[in-house]
């Protein structure tokens, strides 16, 4: 008895399916991925360290050097075939994350921990370990330490919103032992600071120490005490929405592990040489939005992983830290990257 009430408007309803064919036919405009903005802007956007000898540091002629900058320089020649279309912004350790989040850079590449907490609460994505650190403590030798056990009441410098401060009063809370920190929001006020003996030691990353150590007023007469209180897995950082983006800048750093396995150095890449576990397809570099060619740029660019640690942080270089667990798993390490193929 229903259907007597139904009325059809049969020119308004051919109206609306029209619109709705319309509408459909209409492309629509889809978001720019991160490779895509990289490319039209024509520079990578790679956020470092405010300096950090041996990481990322600029020189007497503001050129920007580091283990951590060859990671951008690499990213660089993967897209561009040229390592230096990058545009470096230094970042401190509070707003490191915002600027990522903000599209102020691409990639984060200055030294960042790995954890639970940044990894799911960010909306970022850790790429890949980089470098294997450990937090340690850099004290005066004329103090007379053999160990961080000795370091009761002692003044102890760190860095604010850093995991250093956390792991360290873990470590004296667990031994009873009491020690007074000193938080700085800014590492060169830190350093000063530490240097004109305000604080009677430095807890971060021993990588950090040994930097912070060859810019002291005498590093000779600093030394890092033996333990090691923490792991902090350092690597580079992207946003967790674009799996190219994530891809991309993960096989990169891949590549340059997987290359001195391989035995793949600069020179031989410049003598256009390419070792048969890193044949990449065509096909798998065009899903990576790269050309063809992009792993041999790289390596011509930078070299592979050892170089670049050898160069910038290496036992020759004014930080002189040695391969340790950074070594690759074949040479007594923890190095490791999946296959290229």
């Amino acid at each position: 008895m229903y259907n007597q009430h139904i009325r059809v408007d049969f020119p308004l309803l051919a109206s609306l399916t029209l619109f709705s064919l319309l509408m459909l036919a209409l492309p629509l405009t889809a978001q720019a991925s991160t490779l895509e903005e990289v490319q039209g802007r024509g520079v990578l956007n790679c956020g470092v360290s405010e300096g950090l000898k041996g990481f990322s540091d600029q020189n007497a002629e503001k050129k920007w050097t580091g283990f951590d900058v060859d990671y951008c320089r690499a990213v660089s020649a993967a897209i561009f075939g040229d390592p230096d279309k990058v545009n470096y912004v230094p970042l401190s350790t509070s707003n490191r994350f915002e600027a990522l989040n903000d599209k102020k850079i691409d990639i984060l590449a200055r030294n960042t921990t790995w954890t639970l907490s940044r990894d799911v609460e960010l909306q970022l994505s850790f790429i890949g370990t980089s470098y294997y650190d450990g937090q340690g403590f850099m004290t005066r030798e004329t103090y007379g330490l053999s160990s961080a056990l000795q370091l009761a009441e002692a003044t102890i410098c760190v860095l604010e919103a850093t995991t250093s401060e956390t792991n360290a009063t873990q470590f004296f809370k667990a031994r009873n032992i009491n020690v007074n920190f000193v938080k700085f929001t800014d590492r060169e006020e830190l350093i000063k600071a530490y240097d004109g003996g305000k604080c009677e030691a430095f807890s971060a990353d021993r990588s950090g120490l040994a930097s912070v150590r060859s810019l002291l007023s005498s590093p000779v007469e600093h030394i890092l005490l033996p333990e090691v209180i923490s792991k902090e897995p350092l690597g580079p950082v992207v946003r967790s929405n674009d799996t190219q983006w994530i891809n991309l800048s993960r096989w990169v750093l891949f590549l340059l592990i997987n290359a001195e396995e391989a035995g793949w150095s600069q020179e031989k890449a410049a003598k256009g040489e390419l070792p048969q576990s890193i044949q990449i397809s065509d096909e798998v570099s065009k899903k990576l939005g790269l050309k063809s060619g992009w792993a041999v740029n790289v390596i011509k660019s930078t070299g592979h992983y050892g170089e670049i640690f050898a160069r910038n942080i290496g036992e020759q270089s004014p930080l002189a830290l040695t391969r340790g667990v950074n070594a690759l798993w074949s040479r007594g390490g923890i190095l490791y990257a999946p296959p290229m193929r």
